[in-house]
This record gives structure tokens, sequence and C-alpha cells, in this order.
């Protein structure tokens, strides 16, 4: 059995991830320093999910489940080392990250820590105990000022607009040097607004839904003129899963140096945008949530908040191209599924 490091795997992506590698026969090692920025408790249930005994949880101790889980910080830098000494990983999903581009406003030096210092761990380790393929997420915020519809990877990626996107910019950045300089294989994941079942509180869905099951006020901004590029979150961990074992090589016969292209290189480099690939404007979004829950949502308009862009629209051909798989679930559908398991968690009838 191949063996996978996920890091964040107590997050929505890495639980939705870990399940599916399991599934699919790798031997899969997650990580996560279960931190507050939002409900500890979500996260423990995810882990809870794959048969992890949460109340066993100690710092740096592992436990087996469908998963083998470990509670660890990746700014601990020795204790990441020691781990990749020691259990030989073949491949490394690092999707650990502090999220959000709203909390970036108020708390920058967060996302230096975690997204900077916490991916510079992982970058040494795969350096010092070399892997076949390291996958990150990157995310689509880099498209920052860009109004160049739809965003391609080949674009250039040089205004964003708030801290969290500037900081997935320099993981890009990061393992480029890394590929160029040590030969770790890497591929960027440039992810557009994931969705589904477990996700995080702080997102547009789980805001939407738990409002209008309370029967309580939410706010839309630019007065509910965006659009999204919606992609569930099945399609983004089966795109994963097909990218794992496909690692970029050295000298691709595509790049040219006299004009590089930014999504590839001469090192063992690559980007990827994994989107839905049809925008969804927000107020369908929203109506699609309404019909869901049979009922209809207090709306209150906002202006557009800062660091935010009115829309994203993701340019996938490179990635169908690469791994036949084109994400193609409907909006519809991906909330009907959130939705149930919402109401299911939270024990609402």
């Amino acid at each position: 059995m191949e063996k996978v490091l996920i890091t964040g795997a107590a997050g929505f992506i890495g639980h939705h991830l870990s399940k599916l590698l399991v599934k699919n026969g790798y031997h899969v090692m997650g990580i996560d320093n279960i931190n507050d920025y939002y409900d500890q408790n979500l996260k423990l249930a995810r882990l809870d999910d794959m048969s992890i005994d949460t109340s066993k949880i100690e710092y740096n101790v592992p436990l087996s489940g469908d998963i083998t889980f470990l509670k660890l910080d990746l700014q601990d830098k020795e204790n990441i080392l020691e781990l990749f000494k020691n259990e030989k990983f073949d491949y490394v999903v690092n999707l650990a990250a502090q999220a959000g581009v709203r909390y970036s406003l108020e708390n920058p030096q967060s996302y230096i820590d975690n997204n900077i210092t916490g991916f510079l761990s992982i970058l040494e380790a795969c350096r010092n105990f070399p892997v076949k393929h390291l996958v990150y997420a990157s995310s689509s915020s880099v498209y920052g000022l860009s109004e160049e519809i739809p965003f391609s990877t080949s674009s250039h990626t040089d205004h964003p607009l708030a801290m969290y996107a500037a900081s997935k910019k320099a993981n890009e950045m990061m393992a480029h040097s890394y590929a160029h300089l040590f030969n770790v294989p890497s591929t960027g994941l440039r992810f557009f607004t994931v969705y589904g079942p477990w996700g995080r509180p702080d997102m547009a869905l789980h805001i939407f839904t738990k409002a209008i099951v309370e029967d309580k006020e939410f706010e839309v901004f630019n007065h509910g003129n965006m659009s999204r590029d919606f992609t569930y979150v099945d399609d983004i961990v089966e795109s994963i899963k097909r990218l794992i074992p496909l690692a970029p090589k050295k000298n691709n016969p595509n790049f040219n140096p006299e004009k590089p292209n930014p999504s590839m290189s001469s090192a063992p480099y690559q980007l990827f945008n994994i989107g839905n690939n049809s925008p969804v404007a927000l107020m369908d979004y929203v109506n699609a949530v309404e019909k869901a829950l049979g009922k209809k949502g207090k709306i209150i308009y906002k202006p557009l908040q800062p660091g935010d862009v009115t829309r994203t629209y993701a340019d996938v051909k490179s990635l169908f191209d690469y791994i036949d798989f084109k994400p193609a679930t409907k909006v519809e559908d991906g909330i009907r599924i959130f939705v149930e398991k919402y109401l299911e968690l939270n024990k609402i009838k």
C-alpha cells in the first residue's frame, strides 16, 4: 500500500479526500492542529466519521481508525521532519491552511504563520525525505484584480486582493523554487469556491442555510451581483486522487523560457485550476438553498466587501486533458446533499 500524508485532515476537503483515498487502497496518515478558527466540534465530528476516537487525541500521539491521525502543527518543524523520517511517505497532499478572505483583514499574521511558515516545513521535509509527488492547495483568489475571464493558469497573478490570496501565491512560488533547487515534484491546485457536506461554518452555503433554518436575516454582498464557479467537493477530491500518481517531470518540452507559461516549468512543477467551469449567479445559489429547504430567506443586501471579487470562472481544459476528468456536479444537486447533511448533523427534522 502506498502511503499518503494529508495535512489538514480534519478540515473540509481533507476529510473527504482521506475517505476517498482509503477506499482506493492507500494508507492514509492525516495531521491537523485542530485550531479554533471555527467550531472544533465540527473538526472532531469529521475525525469521528473516520473512526478516530477523538477522546484520546493528544499532541503528536498517533491514533488509528480508517486513517492514522496525528494532532500536529505544521509550524512544529522538528516533529514534522521526524514524522517524514519515520514514515517515508510516497505522496503528500498539503491542505492545511489558514482559510478565509475576510479573516485576513483582521489577522494577517495568521496567514504568514500557517500558510507560509507552515508550508515551508512541508517543503523542507520533502527536500530532506523525498516523496514522489507533493500536491498542495492554492486558490482561485490568486487571480485578484484580473478580469481576464475565464481565469487561466497561463495568465499572470500579480495583483492579489488580500493576505489569504498573497499567501497562496507565495506557496506557488515557494514550491517552484524547491522544485528547481531540490527536485521536489509539485502540483499546485487553484480551488474555485468548494462546497458540499461537512463544509466550514464560515462559508456562504453554511451561513445561508443556517440563517434560513433559524428564520434569521443574512447578508448578501454587492447587492447580489456576483457569480462564482462553485465546485462540489466530490469533484475536487476525485481530481486530487487522479493527480496524486501523476507527478510532473523535469524538462517539460512545452515550457519555453523565452515566453514562460506560469503554469509549468523546466523544473518538476505545474499548476491547475479545479473548478466547475460553469459560473453560477449568487442569487441563483441562494435560491437553490431556499428550494432545498422549502423556505424563503431574509436577505440584507450589502455593498462589495474589501478583498472580494465579483466573479470567478475557471478554465479547466489543462486539468481535463491531464487527468481525463472534468468537474460537473450541478449546483442544485450539491446544495441538496449539503442541506440534507446539515439537517442531519444538527439534528433538525
